[in-house]
């Protein structure tokens, strides 16, 4: 079998605590990932922020009422509308990613065994396990995409 550190990404690409949604969707949308790491000003983890999390607290400030049941925007707008949409777009953005970020992170060590991992994220319904050292600070992070690769390249190994 295998541990954290075996399959790890690093470095890990994360969010501070500080930054603005604004700037962890550009990361998002950048590097084509779901959800990010977020760390404090001494690399410490401090929480998690998944696009999950942003569509869910958008929806608390209904920033996209625009949009109507059937996921398009309504060609049958009234013009005051677009000017609520765009304050809420902006307010969006603005947010700071402290205020959506999931805090209760469900973490691990780089000696963690991959059974224990796939069991965590099975048990916590989660997609990314973050890796820290003995101080809290991030070291890699392991994501489905990291497992199904593990295990492709194993599969591939032992298939000559």
């Amino acid at each position: 079998m295998f541990n954290a550190i075996d399959i790890m990404t690093t470095p890990v690409i994360s969010a501070r605590s500080d930054n603005t949604l604004q700037e962890v969707v550009q990361i998002l949308a950048e590097k084509r990932i779901s959800g990010l790491p977020v760390v404090d000003s001494e690399n410490k983890l401090v929480g998690v922020i998944s696009e999950k999390d942003i569509v869910d607290y958008s929806s608390q400030l209904h920033s996209i009422r625009l949009i109507n049941s059937s996921a398009w925007i309504s060609p049958h707008l009234d013009i005051s509308m677009i000017a609520s949409y765009k304050k809420g777009v902006e307010l969006l953005a603005s947010t700071i990613v402290e205020k959506v970020m999931t805090k209760n992170v469900v973490s691990a060590k780089e000696n963690t065994s991959g059974e224990e991992i796939v069991r965590l994220m099975k048990k916590k319904n989660v997609n990314r396990v973050p890796i820290t050292d003995d101080d809290g600070i991030l070291i890699g992070i392991i994501t489905r995409a990291d497992l199904i690769n593990y295990f492709a390249s194993m599969e591939s190994a032992t298939s000559y």
